[in-house]
C-alpha cells in the first residue's frame, strides 16, 4: 500500500471509530431520556433534528435535485423500516443496558447471511455458518434464557436485528440506482412525518431544560455519526472499516458505566466478545465477497 492510500485508510478508520462513538453516545442518551419520556416523542425529536440539519446542509448546494428519486416506493419502505428500527431500539434501551443492547443489535450482518441464503438462494460456506452460530451463541450467553436473570424485554433487540437486516438489504439494493444523499434526505423526513402522525396520541412536552439538551444531543449525534460514516467510506473500503465498527460495543459499555454505573458481568463480556469477533469476521467476509455494504444498525 502506498503512503497516500495508507494515510487515507487511517483517516477512514479514525472517522469510522468517531462514528461509533457518536452512535454509542446517542444510545446512552436515549436510555437516559426514555426513562421519563415517551419512546415515540424521543424518536420524533431525534429524527426531526436530523431532518432539519440535513436539509440546512444539503439544500443550498443541491436544491430540488435532492428530491429526484427513481424509486419513491423503496424510499417509503426504507423509511418504514427505519421507523420500526427506531421504535425497537428506543424501547430496548428503555429496559436494558447500552453495552448489551449494542452487542445484540450488531448481530445484523450475521442475520443478513441467513437471509441471503434463504431469500437469494446463495451458497454459504461452512466457515460463514460457523460464524453465524458463534454470534447466536454469544447472544444466548448474554440473555441466558431460563436463568433468573433473563428478561423477555431482551427479545426486543432481536426483533431490531431482523428489522435492521431488512433495512440493510433494501439499502444495498437502492444504492445501485439512488444517490446516498437523496436517500438519507428522504429517510429522515419520512420517519419524521410518520412519527408526527402518531405524536398526538403520545405527546409529552419536556419540562426540564436538561431533557431538551439531551434531545438536541441525540439529534446531533445521529446526524454527525452518519456524516463521519460518509467521510470514512470516502477514504477507505468497507472491508477495511467494518471490523472497527464493533468498537461501538466498547463505547456502549463505557457510556453505561459512566452514566448508569453499570458494568456487564464476566459471562456477558464473554458473549459480547464472541458476537464482536464473529460479527467482524462475518461482515469482513461479506464485504470481500461484494454481497452487501454493511452499515451499523440505525437508531
Amino acid at each position: 500500500m502506498n503512503p497516500t492510500h495508507r494515510h487515507a485508510s487511517l483517516q477512514g478508520i479514525g472517522f469510522a471509530v468517531l462514528a461509533t462513538a457518536c452512535f454509542a453516545t446517542l444510545d446512552t442518551t436515549t436510555r437516559h431520556v426514555s426513562a421519563g419520556l415517551s419512546v415515540l416523542v424521543a424518536l420524533w425529536f431525534r429524527y426531526v433534528i436530523q431532518a432539519l440539519i440535513t436539509t440546512i446542509v444539503v439544500w443550498p448546494g443541491r436544491g430540488r435535485q435532492v428530491l429526484r428519486t427513481r424509486n419513491p416506493r423503496f424510499q417509503l419502505a426504507r423509511g418504514l423500516l427505519l421507523l420500526a428500527c427506531g421504535v425497537l431500539a428506543f424501547t430496548s434501551l428503555k429496559y436494558m443496558p447500552v453495552g448489551e443492547f449494542t452487542a445484540i443489535s450488531l448481530l445484523s450482518p450475521l442475520v443478513i447471511t441467513l437471509l441471503s441464503a434463504w431469500m437469494l438462494k446463495e451458497s454459504i460456506r461452512p466457515l460463514r455458518w460457523l460464524l453465524v452460530l458463534g454470534g447466536f451463541v454469544g447472544t444466548l450467553v448474554i440473555i441466558r434464557p431460563g436463568s433468573h436473570e433473563f428478561d423477555w424485554t431482551l427479545a426486543l433487540p432481536l426483533l431490531l436485528v431482523l428489522a435492521n437486516a431488512g433495512f440493510q438489504i433494501l439499502t444495498s439494493h437502492m444504492s445501485k440506482t439512488e444517490d446516498p444523499i437523496t436517500t438519507h434526505f428522504y429517510t429522515g423526513w419520512i420517519v419524521t412525518v410518520l412519527a408526527s402522525l402518531m405524536l398526538p396520541f403520545v405527546w409529552q412536552m419536556p419540562t426540564d431544560g436538561v431533557v431538551w439538551l439531551q434531545l438536541l444531543l441525540m439529534g446531533l449525534m445521529g446526524t454527525v455519526g452518519h456524516f463521519f460514516l460518509i467521510l470514512a467510506y470516502g477514504r477507505a473500503p468497507a472491508a477495511t472499516l467494518t471490523p472497527y465498527m464493533y468498537a461501538q460495543i466498547g463505547f456502549g459499555v463505557l457510556g453505561g458505566w459512566i452514566v448508569f454505573n453499570h458494568l456487564p458481568d464476566q459471562w456477558t463480556f464473554v458473549g459480547m466478545g464472541l458476537i464482536a469477533l464473529c460479527g467482524a469476521l462475518g461482515a469482513w467476509l461479506t464485504v470481500r465477497e461484494n454481497r452487501i455494504n454493511i452499515q451499523p444498525p440505525e437508531t
